[in-house]
Parts: structure tokens; C-alpha cells; sequence
């Protein structure tokens, strides 16, 4: 993982916590049925080592595809998986219903978000378009850029 990223890009921390209803019943609900097999719109359960107890951690995220790279954006921004990602160096299983797939993530430096953000807002953006501050798909490459600093974008390879 490269902390020169983490440190340069990320000095300011910025999250927005799930409400009730997204952590009891959204992210519940996504999650059993993605362990389950059923993807939806891409989901899938990312389990990845805790960083402080070393225990799995399980979260429902979206996996995004453009062309034949897979990529992991976090909408809220900061979140506690992004950082237990990072902490595990990368490493990290994607679950959908009994299948189980390695990958190595890179965070990408904000210069190379803008069309990874793009492309998960044209996909995503009824769902999670609050969280980008106004923007969508069609924002110019520059508004993109002023938000890419806010939500950590990676890219993923198989393991």
C-alpha cells in the first residue's frame, strides 16, 4: 500500500456514518442475501483482517467493473474498511454466496479517481449520490477531482 498516498492525500479525514436504517436494515439485508449468492448490483461482502483484533471483519461493498479492472470505492468516505484494507496491506476475500476470491487492493492517488468516480456514480449514483457533494456522472472532470480527496478509491488485482 503506499502510505505516501495515505499521508499526502488523506490529511484530512472525512467520514459519514451510516444511519439506523442503512446499518440495521440496508447493509443487513445486502449482506445476507449477497452471503447467500444473490449480487446486488454488483454486491459483494468484503472480509478483510481487523486492525486492531486481527478477527475478519465483513462489510457489504459495490464492486465496480470498468472494462477488466474491478475497483472498491468508499461513498462514505474514510471508512473502517478502507483502513483495515489498507492495514492489511492490501490484502482482502470478496464473498458472493459460497465463493470466495482473493485480491490485492492499491489505493489510487487522486489524480486517477476522477473516472473510477465517474463510472460508480453513473452506476450507483441514485443510491449513494449524496455522498459526493453534488456531483454526477456528468460533472466536469474538475469537480470530480476537488472530491476524489474524500472517497478512497482501489483497484484490485487477484491474489
Amino acid at each position: 500500500m503506499n502510505s505516501s498516498i495515505r499521508n499526502n492525500e488523506m490529511t484530512e479525514r472525512h467520514y459519514r456514518r451510516p444511519g439506523w436504517f442503512t446499518r440495521n436494515v440496508m447493509n443487513r439485508t445486502v449482506a445476507w442475501l449477497t452471503r447467500r449468492g444473490v449480487s446486488v448490483w454488483g454486491s459483494r461482502v468484503l472480509e478483510v483482517e481487523g486492525r486492531r483484533t486481527g478477527e475478519p471483519r465483513r462489510v457489504p461493498v459495490n464492486l465496480l467493473t470498468v472494462g477488466d479492472q474491478e475497483f472498491l470505492v468508499a461513498p462514505r468516505g474514510d471508512a473502517e474498511w478502507t483502513r483495515n484494507v489498507r492495514a492489511a496491506d492490501g490484502h482482502l476475500d470478496l464473498l458472493l454466496g459460497g465463493r470466495r476470491e482473493h485480491r490485492i487492493a492499491e489505493e489510487l492517488a487522486d489524480v486517477e479517481k476522477v473516472q473510477v468516480l465517474r463510472e460508480y456514480l453513473r452506476r450507483w449514483k441514485a443510491e449513494v449520490g449524496v455522498f459526493f457533494d453534488g456531483c454526477s456522472a456528468e460533472s466536469a472532470d474538475e469537480e470530480l477531482a476537488s472530491i476524489a480527496p474524500r472517497h478512497p478509491v482501489f483497484r484490485l488485482e487477484a491474489a
